[in-house]
């Protein structure tokens, strides 16, 4: 298009050319922000790409340490479930079943829908012997599309009830059948979509043990009595925190105890 102009202001009278080298200008300078921000964009993905193209060499040669590293890495950068996956694989691959768990899970929070995970979960917590969280109904209905999907879902539902019963009277026109049952089909969605938001909200703070043998104690100090030993992988909730312990509520048990923080991490955690 530039090249277009240059060649037509030779046709322009002299008064028109300012006006036609001002234009060009402009057209230089928005071609200069693309270029920026194509660049800016490039540059921002690729260190996500290098450090999974990372990992995966890394997997393949065996080195799952370097491999979990830069999966983890990745995942921090932009979440993804099928980073997570692999960082879950490379994780148990090491001989780490806590942080394998919840990568696996951490997986199925950003996408139910992958299968691969799933069965990892399973094949785990059957070698591990570790029990599958219980959840409540809400919280099961939470799991049936990925927890972004539900804001959607529910703004959807609310503004087509919101626009079916408003818009008519505005464009001054005759409420039909069809708009009566629009409105009826969005506001039940909205309503449907609510107990999932509750249980997303729920699930938040569903977490799970990452190291071996971690002491679940009496009160959130070094030396306090010890209740029991918590395995790696082993489920629980988040109840409030003081200093560098959390308090804990096992599941499906509900015995409550407090544990140093880092030797817990919730499903969510870096990835909401």
């Amino acid at each position: 298009m530039i090249a277009k102009m240059l060649r037509d202001s030779s046709s322009i009278g002299l008064a028109d050319k300012p006006r036609v080298r001002a234009r060009i200008q402009r057209l230089g300078l928005q071609a200069a922000f693309a270029i920026y921000f194509v660049t800016a964009s490039a540059g921002f993905s690729s260190p996500v790409d290098a450090l999974f193209s990372e990992g995966i060499n890394a997997y393949r040669s065996s080195d799952y340490s370097r491999a979990a590293d830069a999966f983890r890495k990745a995942a921090a950068l932009q979440p993804a479930s099928g980073t997570l996956q692999n960082l879950g694989n490379a994780e148990w691959e090491q001989g780490q079943a806590g942080a394998a768990i919840l990568a696996w899970e951490q997986t199925l929070w950003l996408d139910p829908f992958n299968n691969a995970a799933r069965n990892n979960l399973s094949f785990a917590r059957k070698t591990a012997q570790l029990d599958t969280p219980n959840l409540a109904w809400y919280e099961v209905v939470s799991t049936w599309l990925p927890v972004n999907w539900w804001p959607w879902i529910t703004g959807a539902g609310f503004w087509v009830a919101v626009a079916m019963v408003t818009l008519p009277g505005i464009f001054r026109t005759q409420k039909a059948t069809w708009h009566q049952a629009a409105a009826a089909l969005g506001l039940t969605v909205f309503l449907l979509s609510l107990p999932a938001h509750f249980g997303v909200h729920m699930r938040s703070h569903l977490g799970f043990i990452v190291q071996k043998e971690t002491p679940l104690k009496l009160t959130p100090t070094a030396d306090a009595q010890i209740l029991r030993h918590l395995a790696a992988g082993e489920p629980a909730r988040w109840e409030r925190h003081r200093g560098n312990y959390v308090l804990l509520r096992t599941v499906p048990e509900g015995t409550q105890g407090w544990v140093d923080q880092s030797q817990f991490r919730l499903i969510c955690q870096g990835y909401e």
